[in-house]
């Protein structure tokens, strides 16, 4: 006789995993760390299966992953997908020529920046991150992959901070969240 694995509840995985730290990176904020998630293989490729799915296969051309915990799980998206990846760096960290966006962060500000050429005419691409705050990373983002040429088809996040609205400040971007706090 086999036995089955049950079912796993992803949504409650993902909250199980994620690690509530005060007062990081400056008084007042509670950041969310996802490294307990990360160690979890089922948690992990749970998160990576749930973006894909979400989407579907062959439906896209590049998957952006934002600097620097979006790039843990932009990547495997992508290679899932069949797609590249492309990284949004902080400034200064990209070697070749470059479009850049600055934009305010729930503590201060940021600019970002993505290779000029990462992407062709028309391309679909997906942006993946880890948590939508108050959506000034994510909307950067999406500035930079359009004036590169390409087309944001989507943007996929670990977990979404309701109270602080970024989805607000996306406009019409089809927003994916796994989980919403």
């Amino acid at each position: 006789m086999s036995r089955r694995t049950p079912p796993v509840d992803l949504e409650k995985l993902i909250h199980d995993r994620i690690r509530d730290v005060p007062d990081y990176p400056k008084p007042g904020v509670l950041f969310k760390d996802i490294t307990p998630l990360l160690a979890d293989h089922v948690a992990f490729a749970g998160v990576v299966d749930a973006i894909v799915n979400h989407h579907g296969r062959g439906t896209i051309d590049k998957i952006v992953g934002i600097e620097a915990r979006g790039f843990i799980l932009a990547a495997p998206v992508a290679y899932h997908f069949g797609a590249g990846f492309v990284p949004v760096r902080k400034k200064g960290k990209l070697p070749a020529r470059t479009y850049e966006e600055t934009y305010d962060l729930e503590y201060g500000t940021e600019t970002i920046e993505v290779h000029a050429d990462a992407f062709g005419p028309g391309e679909r691409v997906l942006i993946v991150d880890d948590v939508l705050a108050t959506g000034g990373t994510a909307r950067a983002a999406a500035e930079l992959v359009g004036r590169a040429g390409a087309q944001v088809v989507g943007l996929s996040v670990l977990l979404e901070l309701s109270f602080l609205h970024g989805r607000d400040r996306l406009g019409d971007l089809d927003v994916h969240t796994l989980v919403t706090v």
